[in-house]
């Protein structure tokens, strides 16, 4: 249900009674004129925009920025200056109001702006909109406008040198990278200059809107709404924030209305050059979580002239961080609690969806979000390292009651403290934060990505001696500043210094703990990819995981666009160039070796396709493992560890075509994580572990009563040797309950026919009434390397209407379908198929047919790779 809330301020009359109450917006966006610094290029170019988007458009690059190696053929871009000019005329009715303000929403990065020739203003952060007063510069006739953008590697290698007391690392990123140096002295996408799943490519543009605004009594920069719950009264205040630049003196009125509800008030408003602040007391429905109930959505219209209003949603919900004893347990509890009620978040981290800004679209986004849901994500982590995201990024999680952990534009490094640093990052979260905390979704502002832990477990190597300089700096940026305006500007939501920290726990320790990772407390980041990922008991009982995960390499159809026959080898230099993690190739053969044969086809296209696959199984299998230890473990705590409630694999997307920890390629197509992630986040869940000889099945639900049905199933047939029915348990509500035990090797004996290595267990829940309501699943009782009568299953296909259904000889293991540049998805895939016959639907994103599918699908089993 949506209800349609308006809130409507009269026109303003000023004091001095000028004719004209609007504002007029003269849009700058469109074709400007880009030249490099000895004009040796100089092409038309599209603003917002950026230098390498423009360089291919009109063909001065012949080739995508991503093929191949063109991440170093065209670095040269990244070390030039760049100048956008562009003119415009002002209509004389516009030149006479009273004052003109020229608008950037935003530029990246480095920029001087010059109006008839005449310096108005610089720009130093990306991040940050900038606003220069031009009152009496315009012309009557031509105004020339101009950029120009200094090279963001020159900046930042200028920045670091000139701070000569102390160095502030890292330096540089590691060479495996092929990146620039000193990120941290520039407020940029820090992930720009290169990370260990992206390129390097230090844009350079003007990469949002450009517009004048020209007026004579006042204008609206933004616009805030803080619902906050009266519990005494039982009811909802709403802190209506706008904030006005205002020339002269005005007076006028405020109405609020809310249709449906038939409830309404009319406020007196007065301003003052500054900003003003009304509050206003609503009695509203609660906005909740994907999956824990409707997102309620209002319409806000904020009417602030003759000329129209605007709308936005806004909703109404509590958020709270509980950090608080646990019996039982040393440290304290890491969870959130929404409208009162404890969450546990399921979901992942996201980054960056492209390189150049300017190529992402609503629809990149929409499919993006899409996908997290239909996987029952609840939760996405906005990763420090990137960018602050689209308003359309923030407003479909509201749709889609997706949370939102939003990180500050800090990663994995430590910051300079110059007095204008400070400045430009003060202004860039204080605008930030009014920009975002109107949505819902928002549910936490968190400082930096792993900055505590790099000064904790000394990543750079400072000496004892000199390290209280650098918690002192850390403790200057993250707290008496950026976490001091976050309480000033927001009051609604918690606030963390950094992820992962100890929270309250690193607070008493004065913001740096001795050990960030400690699971009694706050949130965890976990990589271990020499250990067998099957060994759950190596993974850390913490109280939230915000970051774990796997690589994978992407499916030959995504890499092809960016890559020739001859790179598509394991060996070859292009699979060496594009990936950016330190021995990630061959971390990710010698995992998938400890359990599955690695593909040996003599046709190397083929051994190619069957790695790719190899990988993705891999990669599914160990954070499916993962993730269901951590779910499970929400009610346990073992030897003082657990009570965990949230999970956030590492990552959902991709920033281009290569290897990454990702579950969605470059483009949206789904990785076998991302299927399988539908089902280790159903709402109601099953999950497997083998525990000192026993077979345990866990329930996880919010509240249920269910049976639960084991089964096991030999390789060489289709009927399940035995079948086992648990007694009717009811699961605890928000909580994991062991609802199946039993010896392995008494069930083997039970079962007859079956070993270890000839039988698989599969298991569901089903209601009392015998419906089944969480996903089938399964666990190997030995490593499917060793499965003992595991045959090709000779898989043949019917397609009718996008209904493929699947025909096979024998059982056969993570069958996947891949339907190359199709876009789309199955509704399931990389499955067990325990029966001679199947079928799996195809939703394709663009019009199809029948003959198309056919002809680019691709079926692949484990066996079949070897």
């Amino acid at each position: 249900m949506v209800y349609h809330l308006k809130l409507l301020f009269n026109a303003l009359a000023s004091e001095e009674k000028r004719p004209s109450l609007g504002v007029d917006i003269i849009s700058l966006n469109g074709k400007w004129q880009l030249m490099n610094s000895n004009s040796s290029v100089s092409v038309s170019a599209d603003v917002p925009g950026c230098v390498h988007t423009t360089l291919q458009r009109q063909g001065f690059i012949s080739q995508d920025p991503y093929y191949r190696f063109n991440d170093l053929a065209y670095r040269w871009i990244s070390l030039d200056n760049w100048t956008y000019t562009t003119s415009f005329s002002v209509p004389s009715h516009v030149r006479g109001k009273g004052k003109a303000v020229l608008v950037f929403e935003g530029v990246d990065t480095v920029s001087t702006i010059s109006l008839n020739g005449l310096t108005i203003g610089k720009t130093d952060n990306m991040f940050r909109r900038y606003d220069f007063d031009v009152t009496g510069l315009l012309k009557d006739e031509e105004n020339v406008l101009q950029v120009w953008i200094m090279s963001a590697v020159t900046y930042a290698s200028q920045r670091s040198h000139a701070h000569t007391e102390y160095r502030v690392p890292p330096d540089c990123p590691p060479p495996v990278q092929k990146g620039e140096c000193h990120v941290n002295f520039i407020r940029k996408a820090q992930s720009s200059f290169s990370w260990d799943w992206g390129p390097s490519f230090p844009t350079l543009g003007i990469w949002k809107g450009v517009r004048l605004e020209v007026f004579n009594t006042s204008r609206v920069l933004s616009y805030t709404t803080s619902p906050k719950y009266d519990s005494e009264h039982s009811s909802w205040t709403v802190e209506v924030e706008l904030f006005f630049d205002v020339f002269v003196a005005s007076k006028g009125l405020v109405h609020l209305s809310i249709p449906l509800l038939q409830s309404e008030a009319e406020f007196q408003l007065s301003l003052t050059p500054g900003q003003s602040k009304k509050s206003f007391v609503l009695h509203v429905s609660l906005w909740w979580p994907f999956g824990h109930g409707e997102q309620f959505l209002y319409y806000l219209t904020i009417d602030v002239s003759l000329e129209g209003g605007e709308t936005f949603n806004v909703a109404f919900r509590t958020v709270e961080l509980v950090q608080e004893p646990i019996p039982s347990s040393p440290g304290l509890s890491f969870y959130f609690r929404i409208n009162g009620k404890p969450i546990f978040l399921k979901g992942s981290n996201w980054i960056p969806v492209h390189a150049f800004q300017d190529q992402v679209t609503t629809d990149m986004i929409t499919i993006l979000l899409r996908s997290a849901q239909k996987a029952n994500m609840n939760a996405l982590r906005v990763w420090g390292g990137g960018v602050y995201e689209q308003d359309i990024f923030y407003s479909l999680c509201d749709m889609y009651g997706i949370m939102i952990w939003q990180d500050f534009m800090f990663a994995c490094a430590l910051y300079p403290t110059e007095k204008d640093f400070i400045q430009t990052v003060r202004e860039e979260v204080t605008q930030q934060v009014r920009r975002l905390k109107s949505h819902p979704s928002v549910v936490i502002w968190s400082g930096n990505n792993e900055n505590e832990a790099a000064i904790a477990t000394d990543w750079f190597n400072i000496p004892v001696t000199v390290r209280p300089l650098y918690v002192k700096d850390y403790v200057h940026l993250y707290v008496e500043n950026i976490r001091d305006i976050v309480l000033q500007e927001d009051s609604t939501r918690p606030f963390l210094v950094s992820s992962p920290t100890n929270g309250v726990e690193s607070e008493k320790e004065g913001w740096v703990a001795k050990d960030p990772y400690d699971p009694h407390y706050g949130d965890t980041h976990f990589y271990s990819y020499y250990k067998d990922c099957w060994d759950w008991t190596a993974f850390p009982r913490t109280r939230f995981a915000s970051e774990y995960g796997f690589q994978s390499w992407p499916s030959l159809s995504t890499l092809s666009k960016v890559s020739v026959s001859s790179d598509w080898d394991f060996s070859s230099n292009f699979s060496a160039h594009r990936q950016h993690h330190e021995y990630g190739n061959q971390q990710m053969l010698k995992q998938a070796e400890l359990h599955y044969i690695l593909p040996n086809s003599t046709d190397p296209l083929q051994k190619y396709r069957d790695t790719i696959y190899i990988t993705q199984v891999m990669q599914a299998q160990c954070v499916k493992i993962q993730t269901e230890f951590y779910r499970r473990s929400r009610s346990d705590i073992v030897e003082g560890k657990g009570h965990t409630m949230g999970t956030l694999y590492w990552q959902l997307n991709d920033i281009w075509q290569g290897p990454s920890w990702s579950s969605v390629e470059f483009g949206g197509k789904w990785k076998m994580l991302h299927y399988w992630a539908t089902d280790f986040y159903a709402p109601i869940l099953s999950a497997g572990v083998e525990d000192k000889g026993d077979l345990l099945i866990y329930g996880v639900s919010d509240s249920h009563s269910e049976t639960h049905n084991v089964k096991l199933h030999s390789w060489s047939s289709f009927n399940a040797v035995c079948s086992l029915e648990s007694n009717v348990t009811t699961i605890k509500a928000g909580g994991s309950t062991l609802v199946f035990q039993h010896s392995i090797s008494a069930l083997l004996t039970q079962c007859g026919n079956c070993t270890r290595r000839s039988c698989i267990v599969t298991f569901h829940l089903s209601s009392p009434e015998g419906q089944m309501i969480s996903p089938h699943n399964h666990i190997f009782l030995s490593s499917p390397r060793y499965a003992e009568g595991l045959q090709k299953p000779n898989i043949t296909l019917v397609l009718k209407n996008f209904f493929v259904t699947l025909h096979c000889s024998f059982p056969a293991v993570y069958v996947w379908l891949d339907v190359d540049n199709i876009p789309g998805h199955f509704d399931v895939n990389g499955f067990l198929m325990l029966s001679k016959k199947s079928t799996v639907i195809f939703g394709a994103w663009r019009p199809t047919t029948a003959e198309e599918i056919t002809s680019n699908l691709h079926i692949t089993s484990l066996r079949d790779v070897y």
